[in-house]
């Protein structure tokens, strides 16, 4: 018995298949596990999932950034900054937030549904993206808790799915970590660069939501005034104007 539950009942839990689970049980259950309590949200999404009629996920094709988060994005002249939406596809970027973080790539291709860069992709299946964090098992375990929580939202988004899939695929990485099954939440995280352009940068990855818009977030960099990772972002700034 685990929280006054029985094994079978915990495993139709786990499974998907108890949708009268009351929150009292949730809670119960999330004490019990000792969950943190990231881990306690993440049970109760599951169990919403499970509880609401199933709609139809939007296509890459049909996610636009959100009209307010490019306003916002637009007005970030001394930040770099980019736009991901509903599966970490990149939606919009300005021009510093392109060169930080892929300058390797074609600055238009965030407009194009169809080949649009993913965030996620970029961490396990681009060499640039891989050599620009210093700590890399670090930025890929955040983006692999992430996508666990994204999947938890809406685990029947085929797009997202079939990501899923192609991930595990190709990068053995990303299947090692997926099944270590653990989660995280989209917080505030210092991460070391090694920029080809400027050189070794230590820069704050803040990730904002809008109200209008929750399930794109936008993320702003920044480094400490007066810091030498400023002075770095400063030139990276002017290099992209």
């Amino acid at each position: 018995m685990l929280a006054g539950v029985s094994s079978s009942y915990y495993t139709r839990l786990e499974q998907g298949q108890a949708q009268n689970a009351s929150p009292q049980v949730i809670d119960a259950l999330a004490r019990a596990l000792q969950l943190s309590p990231a881990e306690h949200e993440h049970l109760y999404t599951l169990m919403r999932a499970s509880w609401q009629r199933p709609t139809p996920s939007p296509t890459a094709q049909d996610e636009r950034v959100d009209p307010a988060l490019a306003e916002l994005l637009a007005n970030l002249h001394g930040s770099p900054a980019m736009v991901v939406g509903r599966r970490r596809d990149i939606l919009a970027w300005n021009p510093a937030g392109h060169l930080l973080f892929a300058g390797h790539l074609d600055a238009g291709s965030v407009d194009d549904p169809a080949h649009r860069p993913n965030a996620t992709e970029l961490i396990f299946l681009d060499a640039h993206t891989r050599e620009l964090y210093v700590d890399w098992e670090t930025k890929a375990r955040a983006s692999v808790g992430h996508l666990r929580m994204l999947a938890a939202i809406d685990p029947d988004d085929p797009a997202l799915v079939t990501m899923i899939g192609r991930l595990t695929v190709e990068s053995p990485e990303f299947a090692r970590l997926w099944a270590t099954n653990q989660i995280r939440t989209s917080t505030t995280a210092l991460y070391r660069m090694q920029h080809p352009l400027v050189g070794r940068i230590d820069v704050t990855q803040q990730l904002l939501t809008s109200a209008e818009a929750a399930s794109q977030t936008l993320i702003v960099c920044t480094a400490p005034v007066g810091s030498p990772s400023a002075e770095g972002m400063r030139i990276l700034v002017d290099m992209a104007a």
